[in-house]
């Protein structure tokens, strides 16, 4: 028997791009020596910011462009302010572009008129920002590898190499769902290419088809590491042709090229959907960071520099302008001077003596050191006005009985009727009778564009979400195990949870998880994590755990209507409970940051959350101990009811927090070291600690069992704190194992 090897092809349209001058003729020849004017601000920009770097006046690195300006320019002159990009730590070519094009009035000529203002606040501001002021975009908080300005479609810039991709994704999905028409550009390197991230970002914005140009800018090193030394296929273009998403390689030093290939990117988008990989092939003349070549740290060579330097689009198109008679020698020079004054203008706003030799920031920009803090989470104004209600306010005559578990499913479907900007992003969720564990039951029915199933990639679709959330969406994400939200690390804590407060504080991020806990349910050591603690760890979270319906109910709403990410932990133990919620009227809130008495009592105060409150109430009956058990309901660190907590200290001068988890990854440190700073004056006993092993929960029952803390474990804990109160201590009546 033989075999024969037959060659397969594939449909996705794979292109390199050539252009020629011919480019020019079909250009408004104002556009063409805008597009000079804006190459040469973009340059002189770099230089002069590298040498303040030198000179100390920069705190912070300085991610130079200067080589890939050129595909900048030429690409994004083809974009209006309702197309969204964002970029990475290097992007003030992209920024600057994107910004320039935006407040550029239609009819300007930069041969015959002033600089218009609104040009010349953007590079004053972009500056500012850079150099970490006041009057920058952010406030200063973002510098230069973090740049947003939304006003003309810049959602932000990111440091975290590969950070970037899937949010582009969330930008054009949001436009999709809303029919807007725009598209979303990613710009990232060759060094992110090889990342997952980035992987999984294209494979998203193939499956849901969204207008997302990923534009490559190959300058073949990520820092000192050679392209050829990342990846085998040195076609980076070649990434698309597995997910179905058409590719165009051009030449990045050529300002027409970059145009002509952004032109057919939005072509393609605009007869066949979405996406599209664009890659420039171009150069970073400098290294990574600072002043210097890279020939200078012995990873180039000089020869090699010199070659691309002559490819220079800051020589390359001038020429081509020139030889097109649009621009002449004596015309080149006054653009060149005019763009030199600009900059001296932008620079005079924020830098004494900044063309000297000691130039000093002005100090009144500065951002004042107690502003620190702001824009971690928002006040909650957004809550203002909305009906609060508990449980034990709630007459009997408007109860009625309901299972935990299906009100998850019910109080979201309630949600996504009421707002049409809810979507829900997470693995089988639209499948299965309402995913792996009913939470998203008859939701597919009523809103199947809204539920969206997507494929194992939990870091991708949660930075999609944020993306969506950025551009006006509200979308909830299912983790199925809390283990995941590990896979997801970077969206969740990098990126969602700092991108409200780098920027600048002024927006909303409001992005929900649900998290399902399952500790004790046999899953083993990669399923069983309860993620509260690893969220508390990064102060932009919000995090609620409620323990009965009724407050699943009021804080999933609160979560819904909230602008900041919120995490809400569901423990699998409790969805087969039975509470009582109201009968008709759910649009309801329980307010974050106010926790309830569980259970009266005056021998101590106990601490909890979650399934663990129910089992408290049991440990002070087997116990015999009168605790009082304070359900926290809200577990971040701006959200601890301390005002409650202390009326209770104050009367019981004992403090015990108990968790079922194990220790390593609780809560309960950092509220015991909160506590004893706040109520030491009122306690006669340190405080008690009940919580897991030092181990993850493991299959043996057994041994799972070992690992998390229950009602016995507090039961004892409760006992001994009393008699070491009390020696003559003893409960009235304590059940007798």
């Amino acid at each position: 028997m033989t075999c024969q090897l037959i060659d397969l092809t594939t449909e996705t349209p794979w292109w390199r791009l050539e252009t020629d001058d011919q480019e020019l003729q079909t250009m408004d020849p104002r556009q063409a020596v805008r597009m000079l004017e804006q190459l040469l601000l973009i340059r002189r920009f770099e230089e002069r910011l590298l040498n303040l770097s030198v000179l100390g006046v920069l705190h912070g690195p300085a991610h130079s462009s200067i080589g890939q300006d050129g595909a900048a320019v030429g690409a994004l002159s083809m974009l209006g302010s309702q197309d969204k990009i964002n970029g990475t730590h290097r992007m003030h070519h992209q920024f600057l572009a994107k910004a320039l094009n935006h407040a550029c009035p239609a009819d300007y000529d930069p041969l015959q008129q002033d600089y218009p203002a609104a040009m010349q606040e953007v590079v004053m501001r972009t500056y500012a920002e850079i150099l970490g002021l006041t009057p920058g975009y952010c406030g200063g908080r973002g510098g230069s590898m973090h740049l947003r300005h939304p006003e003309a479609g810049i959602y932000g810039s990111n440091a975290i190499v590969g950070g970037n991709p899937s949010h582009a994704v969330g930008y054009a999905f949001a436009d999709k769902l809303r029919g807007r028409p725009a598209v979303s550009v990613a710009f990232f390197g060759d060094g992110a290419t090889q990342s997952g991230a980035c992987y999984e970002a294209l494979n998203l914005a193939a499956l849901y088809k969204t207008s997302t140009i990923f534009f490559i800018e190959n300058n073949l090193y990520a820092v000192s590491t050679h392209v050829s030394e990342q990846t085998r296929e040195t076609r980076l273009s070649a990434r698309g042709l597995s997910l179905g998403v058409p590719a165009i390689e051009f030449d990045g030093m050529d300002v027409l090229a970059a145009r002509a290939a952004m032109r057919e990117a939005l072509r393609i988008i605009s007869e066949q959907g979405g996406p599209v990989l664009i890659e420039a092939r171009t150069y970073r003349y400098l290294h990574q960071s600072g002043a210097q070549k890279g020939s200078a740290f012995g990873y180039r060579a000089k020869d090699e520099e010199a070659q691309w330097a002559e490819r220079d689009p800051m020589i390359v198109y001038p020429r081509q302008l020139m030889a097109r008679g649009l621009l002449d020698q004596e015309q080149f020079q006054a653009l060149s001077a005019k763009m030199d004054a600009v900059l001296d203008a932008a620079l005079d706003v924020l830098v004494q003596d900044h063309a000297g030799k000691q130039p000093r920031i002005r100090a009144e920009l500065w951002p004042r050191p107690e502003t620190v803090d702001y824009g971690i989470r928002g006040d909650l104004s957004e809550l203002n006005g909305l009906p609060v209600l508990e449980q034990e306010n709630l007459p009997a005559t408007r109860r009625r009985p309901a299972k935990f578990v299906d009100v998850i499913s019910a109080a979201m479907l309630r949600n996504m009727q009421r707002d049409d900007g809810i979507v829900i992003f997470g693995e089988d969720v639209h499948r299965l009778r309402g995913g792996t564990a009913g939470a998203t039951r008859n939701i597919g029915e009523q809103y199947p564009d809204r539920l969206i199933g997507t494929p194992i990639c939990e870091n991708g679709f949660t930075g999609l979400a944020l993306g969506a959330a950025l551009n006006g969406l509200r979308p909830v994400v299912e983790i199925m195990y809390p283990d995941f939200s590990l896979v997801a690390a970077d969206q969740l804590f990098n990126q969602i949870a700092k991108v409200r407060h780098m920027f600048g504080g002024e927006f909303p991020v409001p992005v929900l998880v649900r998290s399902r806990m399952s500790a004790g349910t046999g899953y083993g050591s990669q399923h069983s994590m309860d993620a509260a603690g690893l969220f508390a760890l990064y102060p932009g979270w919000r995090i609620v755990a409620p323990s009965r319906p009724h407050d699943y109910i009021g804080l999933l709403n609160a979560a819904l209507r909230c602008h900041d990410p919120v995490l809400i932990v569901e423990y699998q133990d409790l969805f087969r409970n039975v509470d009582d919620v109201p009968a008709d009227e759910w649009d309801y809130i329980v307010p974050f940051g106010k926790a309830r008495i569980a259970r009266p009592g005056q021998a101590c105060t106990v601490l909890t959350y979650g399934n663990m409150v129910g089992m408290a109430c049991q440990a002070a009956e087997l116990s015999g101990v009168d605790a009082e058990v304070i359900d926290l309901r809200s577990l971040d660190a701006a959200g601890i009811d301390w005002e409650c907590i202390e009326a209770s200290v104050r009367r019981t001068q004992a403090l015990v927090v108990a968790e079922q988890t194990t220790r390593g990854t609780s809560i309960g440190s950092r509220l015991i070291s909160d506590a004893q700073a706040r109520l030491f004056d009122w306690l006669d006993h340190e405080i008690v600690h009940v919580t897991g092993s030092e181990s993850s929960p493991v299959v043996s029952k057994v041994l799972e069992a070992a690992a998390l803390a229950n009602q016995d474990d507090l039961a004892r804990a409760l006992v001994q704190l009393q008699r070491t109160r009390n020696p003559n201590w003893s409960p009235e009546h304590a059940s007798q194992d």
